[in-house]
């Protein structure tokens, strides 16, 4: 049993031990650093699982420094494996994916699609590469340097892309390697060098390292002007021209808005055959990230169904109104029910129809732009099947059947005008202040779906109401404008005294224009800018920032709302003798808002000022900077982790005389003693007389009655009393503030000399 006992007991010093090992956290942070960079939503995961994986390759080289030859063996097997899975994961990541992998490591991560195997490659290398490197330069052959290069790698990878590495992974850094130097130091051995206590040192290391925290938290980093042309250049070549063109607008799962800024290239991308100019639509997102300034696709984005004949209608704008005022016409209950016997059969009056034609000049699209308010599509070169969102985008069925060069597309689009027309804005208005509006969506969805008999106007009744009827899981997603308090404000105050929701979204629309926000295309913006920053404080950028702010202050007034990607398709053709043919290239990139208008649907909107009315201007950068949330906390923790630090000899001498002071005599009299050799550093294995003779030493205090009444009680097994205790009480105040002089009294003669 008492071998039992003890075989559990080693156990459990061996996972405390090796589980705490500062090496192991280490490597874990500094992966989950790395891995942030390349999704930050699972930096934590990615953690635990280096943690996981580093702990087990440690095991593994504990055993190769006992068992050279096998753990080799062992070393070089579980080093194939790593290489394999390695191997697999970048070879799945090439899968329908349009660039390589060297290609995708030193591309700009915000201008790409987000590839979780290539990704999973990253993980598996950092982690092999840093646990057996950390290991070896700690354990093995101790090599500051060495260590040193490896913890710069996460800066590297930051700074490659320009990209604000968070605050709380550079103090963790660093702050971990100063541990990690402290706790693996090797000092020579000669009579020059002095070794201090353990405890002094890391009492002093602990000092530092809340010290540096502090200062880390608080000034702020120098703006550098990085030197990026090599990669630009790099990014630019011939060679990769097409893909990247592809990835920059097409194929991402987030966007932060860059390519509008840094987009000059002329190269056509489209050609189109139109009436008018038009806005046209590729990508939308739905989830925006205040920290990264970006917006990522979300649920309602990447819904698709597939359309296997054509043409086909994409019901997304508009007609809304048309099929809830059929179904009044169908159930005199639901007009009833719902106030809308007045317009029962009411056909409200559209713009006449469009058409537009698109050419793609490139290949290996997956994506064509679609008109806004588009309503149908008429005819095309694909022959494949197509899918079309949630969000009226038009994609390929698969990455593997692109769209081919010159690929042709003829929409029909409701041109601009509904509103203008009174009847048609009161009856939306009308229909968008029904109190139960989701409840009537579903009630007009049973109607139609019972109807006795079907033709083609049911059917097209039908999908509209069905693609209306997500106005539900709308409501959570795009309603999210992140709880800002200035925000919601500024909403508010921009939308008070209007009660529809179209009379709201004109006046955000023109709110940018009537309060001096400036479109500049040459203004860069500090790392950690956001919405609220261009809202508030800077009022400058580009069509992101104008269709981001507004995307957020319309949710904060209630209204769904998504920020679009697109082209501005606005380029005449110059020589072509066709006046309706527009060319289409990198530089028409247009950001927008697409807004759901209760009883109409979705409408796109223009914050964004016109051409002629754009500053391009070329201003300073605003120098301040803002300390984030991570970064306050940790300085608010480590002034109160200095503070503890430091007060924490007379903290710990009140605590204890508050608690000596409620026991009983014999305990509190052993607590003085115990108490004492902490103070002065005195071994557990001293007797109390040993003890005496050092504090005499060392303070010249005396402790003779303490060490009187300790020795009748430990060995004599006398009951002390209440006197007693207070005698045992005043000799150990009288020893701590002794210590306390000493230790004065040995700086002052140091500074004497």
């Amino acid at each position: 049993m008492t071998e039992i006992v003890r075989n559990d007991n080693k156990l459990k010093k061996f996972f405390i031990h090796t589980l705490t090992d500062p090496i192991l956290i280490y490597v874990s942070i500094l992966v989950s650093s790395v891995m942030y960079h390349y999704r930050d939503s699972l930096a934590l995961t990615y953690g635990i699982l280096a943690y996981i994986i580093s702990w087990a390759l440690f095991r593994l080289f504990d055993f190769m420094k006992k068992h050279k030859i096998i753990g080799t063996v062992l070393y070089i097997i579980v080093g194939i494996v790593f290489l394999y899975a390695l191997d697999a994961a970048l070879q799945k990541g090439k899968e329908n994916y349009p660039i390589d992998p060297v290609i995708w490591f030193i591309t700009p991560q915000d201008s790409l699609q987000y590839n979780k195997w290539y990704t999973l490659g990253i993980f598996i290398f950092s982690v092999i590469f840093a646990s057996s490197v950390f290991y070896f330069f700690t354990r093995v052959q101790y090599r500051v340097f060495m260590t040193f290069l490896i913890m710069i790698i996460p800066f590297t990878i930051y700074g490659k892309e320009y990209e604000e590495m968070p605050i709380g992974y550079i103090i963790a850094l660093t702050v971990g390697y100063i541990i990690i130097l402290m706790y693996f130091r090797q000092l020579s051995n000669n009579k020059d060098v002095v070794v201090i206590d353990k405890f002094e040192s890391w009492k002093s290391g602990a000092v530092f390292v809340a010290i540096f925290a502090v200062i880390a938290s608080l000034i702020p980093k120098p703006q550098i002007e990085a030197d990026r042309s090599i990669l630009e250049t790099l990014i630019n070549a011939d060679a990769f021209t097409d893909r990247l063109v592809e990835m920059l607008n097409v194929f991402r799962d987030t966007t932060s808005g860059e390519q509008f800024r840094t987009q000059n290239n002329d190269t056509p991308l489209y050609y189109a055959r139109s009436p008018q100019d038009l806005r046209l639509k590729t990508s939308t997102y739905s989830t925006y990230n205040y920290s990264k300034d970006s917006w990522s696709i979300g649920s309602t984005d990447d819904q698709c169904y597939t359309m296997t004949s054509k043409p086909f209608d994409i019901v997304m704008n508009g007609e809304l109104c048309d099929a809830i005022f059929y179904v009044a016409e169908l159930d005199r209950n639901f007009a009833e029910t719902y106030g809308l016997t007045d317009y029962a059969g009411y056909e409200p009056v559209y713009p006449e129809k469009q058409e537009v034609s698109i050419y793609s000049s490139y290949q290996g699209g997956t994506r064509t732009p679609v008109p806004q308010s588009v309503s149908e599509l008429l005819e095309t070169s694909y022959k494949s099947n197509m899918l079309v969102s949630r969000a009226g985008a038009v994609i390929s069925v698969s990455s593997d059947e692109k769209f081919k060069y010159n690929e042709n597309f003829r929409y029909s689009y409701i041109p601009d005008g509904f509103f203008e027309n009174e009847k048609n804005k009161f009856a939306v208005d009308m229909l968008g202040n029904i109190e139960n509006y989701s409840e009537m969506l579903h009630s007009a969805s049973d109607i139609i779906e019972s109807a006795d008999y079907y033709d083609e106007k049911i059917s097209h009744y039908r999908d509209i109401i069905k693609v209306n009827l997500l106005y539900d899981s709308f409501r959570y997603e795009l309603l999210d404008y992140g709880s800002n308090d200035k925000i919601y404000n500024l909403a508010q105050e921009i939308t008070e005294g209007l009660n529809s929701d179209y009379d709201k979204a004109k006046a955000l629309e023109w709110y940018f224009i009537d309060n001096n926000y400036i479109y500049d295309l040459n203004y860069r913006k500090e790392v950690g800018e956001n919405a609220e920053d261009f809202l508030f404080r800077t009022k400058k950028g580009v069509c992101y920032e104008y269709a981001t702010a507004m995307t957020l202050l319309a949710r904060a007034c209630g209204i769904p709302a998504r920020f679009c990607e697109g082209f501005n398709m606005n380029n005449k053709y110059e020589n072509s003798k066709d006046k309706d043919l527009y060319v289409i290239t990198p530089k028409e990139a247009h950001g927008f808002p697409e807004l759901y208008i209760k009883g109409f649907g979705w409408v796109t909107f223009e914050p964004t000022m016109t051409w002629d009315n754009m500053n391009q201007e070329t201003n300073d950068r605003n120098a301040s900077g803002m300390l984030s949330k991570t970064g306050l906390w940790i300085l608010v923790w480590c002034i109160f982790a200095l503070v503890l630090i430091i007060s924490y000899p007379v903290l710990a001498h009140k605590f204890f005389s508050l608690i000596n002071n409620r026991k009983r005599p014999n305990e509190a009299v052993a607590g003085v003693i115990h108490q004492i050799c902490r103070l002065y550093k005195i071994p557990v294995s001293c007797t109390a007389r040993e003890a005496e003779k050092t504090v005499k030493r060392v303070s010249g205090a005396d402790i003779s009655t303490v060490a009187t009444l300790f020795e009748r009680a430990e060995y004599g097994g006398a009951e002390l009393s209440e006197k007693d205790k207070v005698k045992a009480m005043e000799e150990y105040i009288s020893a701590y503030e002794a210590l306390r002089e000493s230790i004065k009294e040995k700086r002052r003669q140091k500074h004497k000399k």
